[in-house]
């Protein structure tokens, strides 16, 4: 059985996927890995389009055990996760190869920081045009439409404990 928009490469029995595969998702999330009965079981890897992946075992279709990877190669840790804390607010770049001098911030995790075409927004899985209202992912494939965008910013902007708004950001927010 497969899903519109997905393709399956490996073995059917009684015309379920079954023991090793490739499972290509519509979203481009790939799972290399052992199926059992149409679903994800045993050892098996989920690829993401963004580079990051989570390789677990699964069981009847259900994560019971894993690790996720982001695609700069941190790794989450849900019991001893230090990254990005009250403490230690410095990016996972910067803890690996060290603080820019005074003067030379660095903005973002990437370094260089991703370019940002004029007028748009960097939202983290691609850019938004506030023309258009439409999100498209960073190789220009539309994502998207940002209908809530904005109400959802005027709300983060008004709570009492978000306490700086780049002056941009704040400027469209507000609009």
């Amino acid at each position: 059985m497969e899903y519109t928009g997905s393709k399956y490469i490996g073995e059917y029995v009684d015309g379920r996927m079954e023991g090793k595969a490739k499972y290509i998702l519509p979203t481009e999330t790939i799972y290399v890995g052992e199926m059992k009965d149409g679903v994800f079981h045993g050892e098996g890897t989920l690829y993401f389009p963004s580079g990051s992946q989570y390789d677990a075992v699964w069981e009847n279709g259900l994560a019971i055990k894993g690790t996720y990877t982001f695609a700069d190669g941190l790794h989450y840790d849900e019991k001893n996760w230090h990254y990005c804390d009250g403490y230690d607010r410095r990016f996972y770049t910067e803890i690996l190869n060290g603080l820019k001098p005074a003067g030379m911030a660095q903005l973002t995790n990437m370094d260089p920081p991703r370019k940002i075409p004029k007028g748009y927004y960097d939202c983290g899985d691609g850019f938004y045009n506030p023309v258009t209202r439409v999100i498209k992912d960073y190789r220009n494939r539309f994502l998207r439409n940002a209908g809530r965008f904005l109400s959802t910013l005027q709300h983060v902007f008004s709570s009492s404990t978000y306490k700086y708004v780049h002056p941009y950001v704040q400027m469209y927010a507000h609009t």
